[in-house]
């Protein structure tokens, strides 16, 4: 019997702390809240008069209409200070009234404040409060502010996906009339390329100027003409023809990565916010770009097609360098309207080693943001 007694002391004590410090908490946010909902009625006050006095120096207004408006501004935060006090006031009232009765008290009304000081607890359920409805707008412009600032007013750099394709061929000792006399088929001879650049302003404030740089995969093809092939012979590579066979299939294939650099000069038109901000506006009018390229190879293959003695379809393939040169670089530049723009690429390392052969590229790039 006297266990019994001392646990039902025991637990009335425990109870009765625990309903003192849940009490005192609850106390210590009501009070917080007061202060809280003070302080931001007093702040938005504050801008509003400075927003008038800024029309004032600008003489949207007069200094009588000025007047009225922070009469008028000053007497409807007053009113909110008021109203919304008074709702904690009252709460506060409640909690001391069912405190002495042995109770927590709480209020139904909900707040979309998410830390402590704005919740309120009744056994196991939480309750939060609204302590003013200008709260939740005045933390969304100042998000929205933010958000402006950061990711389109001050954004200096933005990324594109490109993907580029066109015909090769070779000019020989740096001289165009060599296309005319190509061993190469033209139409046939397929390049395409596919990476990603980053394009970055040179100027802290939106300009029409910038360095454009990246990493992209090409495969550059190259088709022989009057049934000849690539033939490997020590450190030459000749092109013969074919004797014993006709091919229906004669290219080399070389695939490299690149790193692109380039001088941008894009033309677009740039946004003008109201408060007189710009941002950067990309691939909505003329581009021009200038620049070159360094990069390796990272494989060779030469591909024959054609019918053996008996008729038999023979696919060949041959893995060699065939003497071309590991590093490859170059001038490349494209001019274009949006996204579409039309693309040359000049090799001014030679193709093969101990030749003037050089790879020279015509097609169309696209630029995606």
């Amino acid at each position: 019997m006297k266990r019994i007694l001392l646990i039902l002391v025991l637990l009335s004590t425990t109870i009765a702390i625990s309903q003192e410090k849940t009490f005192e908490k609850e106390v210590s946010k009501i009070s917080k809240r007061i202060e809280n909902i003070t302080k931001q009625q007093k702040d938005s006050l504050k801008e509003k008069v400075i927003a008038i006095d800024k029309r004032l120096e600008k003489n949207e207004i007069t200094k009588t209409t000025a007047d009225t408006l922070k009469k008028e501004v000053a007497s409807y935060h007053a009113r909110r200070i008021e109203k919304l006090v008074g709702e904690q006031e009252r709460l506060l009232q409640l909690l001391v009234q069912d405190k002495t009765n042995g109770k927590i008290a709480s209020s139904d009304d909900s707040n979309d404040f998410d830390d402590d000081d704005n919740t309120f607890t009744i056994g196991n359920k939480t309750f939060r409060f609204k302590v003013g409805d200008e709260n939740k707008n005045e933390r969304e412009r100042r998000r929205n502010e933010r958000w402006k600032n950061k990711n389109k007013k001050h954004r200096s750099t933005t990324t594109q996906f490109v993907f580029a394709m066109g015909v090769n061929n070779v000019l020989n000792n740096d001289n165009l009339n060599s296309l005319n006399s190509s061993e190469y088929k033209f139409w046939q001879s397929h390049f395409y390329e596919l990476g990603w650049t980053w394009k970055t302003r040179f100027s802290k404030e939106p300009s029409n100027l910038y360095f454009k740089y990246g990493v992209s995969f090409l495969w550059n093809n190259l088709r022989l003409k009057n049934n000849q092939q690539h033939v490997k012979v020590g450190d030459i590579t000749n092109i013969e023809t074919r004797i014993d066979e006709v091919l229906s299939e004669s290219r080399l294939r070389h695939v490299q990565m690149n790193f692109p650099v380039h001088l941008e000069w894009d033309f677009s038109k740039n946004k003008t916010y109201k408060d007189g901000a710009k941002r950067d506006r990309t691939n909505k009018s003329v581009r021009l770009g200038v620049g070159g390229f360094v990069g390796f190879k990272l494989g060779t293959r030469q591909y024959l097609e054609y019918k053996d003695i008996n008729g038999v379809d023979v696919k060949e393939v041959q893995k060699d360098n065939f003497n071309m040169n590991t590093i490859n670089y170059g001038l490349s530049a494209y001019l274009g309207y949006k996204s579409t723009s039309f693309y040359v690429k000049y090799d001014l390392n030679p193709l093969f080693q101990n030749t003037e052969t050089r790879n020279v590229s015509l097609g169309l790039r696209f630029d995606f943001d």
